[in-house]
């Protein structure tokens, strides 16, 4: 047993624990503006989102993005969430479920693919940062896969053993970088992809971050 105790969640942020797919989807469709490509719903931005990020802008346009597209639609995409992201909040119920995961002697992380200079500052506004023993964004270019990311994240966890670690969040993703070092995942509904694209990962797939986190303690039992 790690020095934390049996059980360690590993969270993502955006689509998570961060409620801001209105951001996301605006942000989405500012940059197809830039290219002159229609807009997208929701339900199509579930459909068809995938990481890296230009495969997911393959699967709109037909094609890969060029090098000079891909910084105009990234550029156009940060841009544009900066400016919408503080009208989002937390995912219902987060606080509590944070707190009591803590209160019950475990711990807890964020990995996330969100820039690590905007993150930090983000949780701290919240008031949740005391919960985690660790609070990693992503520090390359974006577009790139978690899963090298999840390597760096698990490995400065000092007590917290993989396989009692298990990461929860709301995309594909999450899902590979868990398996890629030993730990478990539970995917969430609420974020960026379809029930039905995460159901064909093949791990837990959940509708609200109770029932996720009841299913990490049982993963990690």
């Amino acid at each position: 047993m790690g020095k934390y105790g049996a059980a360690h969640i590993v969270w993502d942020w955006n689509g998570t624990l961060f409620h801001d797919n209105e951001a996301i989807i605006g942000a989405t469709n500012a940059a197809f503006v830039e290219l002159g490509l229609e807009p997208i719903t929701l339900e199509q931005y579930r459909e068809l989102y995938c990481v890296p990020v230009p495969r997911f802008y393959e699967r709109l346009m037909g094609r890969l993005p060029t090098d000079e597209e891909w910084e105009v639609m990234d550029e156009t995409f940060h841009r544009y969430y900066t400016e919408h992201r503080v009208r989002c909040g937390l995912a219902a119920g987060v606080p509590g479920l944070l707190s009591e995961w803590v209160s019950a002697g475990r711990s807890q992380s964020i990995l996330s693919m969100y820039g690590h200079d905007e993150l930090v500052p983000l949780v701290r506004r919240f008031g949740i940062e005391t919960h985690f023993i660790r609070v990693d964004g992503r520090t390359g270019p974006s577009g790139g896969s978690k899963a090298e990311h999840m390597v760096r994240h698990v490995k400065a966890l000092v007590g917290v053993e993989p396989a009692r670690t298990v990461v929860i969040g709301d995309a594909a993703d999450d899902a590979v970088a868990a398996r890629y070092v030993g730990a478990r995942a539970v995917l969430y509904t609420g974020g960026s992809h379809s029930r039905a694209s995460l159901e064909a990962v093949g791990v837990p797939v959940v509708d609200s971050l109770e029932e996720a986190v009841a299913e990490a303690e049982r993963l990690a039992a």
